[in-house]
C-alpha cells in the first residue's frame, strides 16, 4: 500500500492543531476585510474577526484557485506520496473545481502517483466531520480507494443543521430576501437550515427566539439520525463565537444520544463571512440530510 495524505481546505474548520496532529494537508481559502486580504499566517484570531463583523465589517470571501492548490499537492507528489482531497462543496464554492483542475494538471506530470478529489457536498464541521471519519479509517490501516470509497458512500449521511442570530448576513449572501430579514429580525424569527444532497444551503423551518431555535437542531436530529441513533459516538459543533449556545446543543444531544465525543470549534472565517456572529450548527451521521 503506497503512502498518501488526506487533504481538505479550511473550510473544514477544523482546529489547526487537529491538521498538524493527523498530517492533513490544507488548502487555504483567504478572505478580505477593510481592503486588506488576509493570508493564511495573518488570520485575524477569530475573536477579533467576530468582533469586526459585529462592528459593521463587511468581508469577502475567494475561492481556491488551482495554481493555489496545485503547490499544495505538488511537493506531497513529489516526495511519493498520493492524495486523496476531500474539497468543499461544490454547491457552495468553485474549490472542489479548482482542486479537480489541479489534480489533472499534476497527473500528467506524476502518472506514477494517485490523486482522487472528491466533492465532500459538506461545509464547516460537516465537512470537518467526513475528514475526522476519513482520517480514523486511514490511521485505522485502510488503502486510499477503501477510504474514498467510504467517503463517497457516506458523504449524504453526514447531516448539517444550524441557525443565525442575524438574517443579514443571510441576506447578503442571498439566502434570505431583504424583507424576511427585516420582518424576521422584528419579531426574533430565527431560521433554521441545512446543506442539501446538492450541498447548497437551504431554509428548512423557523422558530421564535434563540432558545427555541437551539433546541429546533436537537428535535431535527432526532428526525434524521435514523438507524445512527444506537450506535453514534461523536458529533461536532461550530459556532460564530457563541460557545455558550455550543455548549447547551452538546448537553442536550448528550442527554438525548449515546454521545461520548464532541468537538466544539468556531465556524472559521471563510464560512463566517456568510453566516455571520451567532451562528451556531450541529453535524452527525444520519441517515437522511
Amino acid at each position: 500500500m503506497n503512502e498518501y495524505v488526506i487533504m481538505t481546505d479550511n473550510c473544514a474548520d477544523l482546529p489547526e492543531s487537529y491538521y498538524k496532529e493527523h498530517g492533513i494537508a490544507c488548502n487555504y481559502l483567504n478572505y478580505t476585510l477593510n481592503g486588506k486580504t488576509y493570508e493564511h499566517e495573518e488570520f485575524l484570531p477569530e475573536k477579533e474577526y467576530y468582533r469586526l463583523l459585529r462592528e459593521g465589517s463587511l468581508p469577502t470571501t475567494s475561492q481556491a484557485t488551482p495554481l493555489q492548490v496545485r503547490s499544495h499537492m505538488e511537493p506531497l507528489l513529489k516526495a511519493g506520496k498520493d492524495i486523496l482531497c476531500l474539497a468543499f462543496s461544490s454547491g457552495l464554492s468553485g474549490t472542489y473545481s479548482s482542486c479537480v483542475t489541479a489534480a489533472e494538471e499534476l497527473k500528467e506530470q506524476y502518472p506514477g502517483r494517485k490523486i482522487i478529489v472528491i466533492d465532500t457536498l459538506c461545509a464547516s464541521l460537516g465537512q470537518g466531520l467526513l475528514v475526522h471519519y476519513a482520517v480514523m479509517r486511514k490511521e485505522a490501516g485502510e488503502d486510499i480507494g477503501a477510504v474514498a470509497y467510504w467517503v463517497e458512500t457516506h458523504k449524504l449521511n453526514l447531516v448539517h443543521l444550524f441557525t443565525v442570530d442575524d438574517l443579514f448576513h443571510l441576506h447578503r449572501g442571498g439566502r434570505v430576501s431583504k424583507t424576511t430579514a427585516v420582518v424576521g429580525s422584528m419579531l426574533n424569527i430565527k431560521p433554521v437550515l441545512h446543506v442539501d444532497n446538492e450541498g447548497h444551503l437551504i431554509n428548512i423551518g423557523k422558530a421564535r427566539g434563540r432558545k427555541k431555535s437551539l433546541l429546533e437542531l436537537v428535535r431535527l436530529m432526532e428526525e434524521q439520525i435514523g438507524s445512527y441513533r444506537d450506535s453514534i459516538d461523536t458529533i461536532f459543533i461550530s459556532h460564530g463565537d457563541c460557545l455558550e449556545d455550543a455548549e447547551f446543543v452538546r448537553d442536550k444531544v448528550m442527554e438525548k444520544f449515546p454521545v461520548k465525543n464532541c468537538l466544539i470549534n468556531y465556524v472559521g472565517s471563510v464560512i463566517g463571512t456568510h453566516s455571520g456572529p451567532g451562528t451556531l450548527a450541529l453535524f452527525f451521521l444520519g441517515d437522511v440530510r
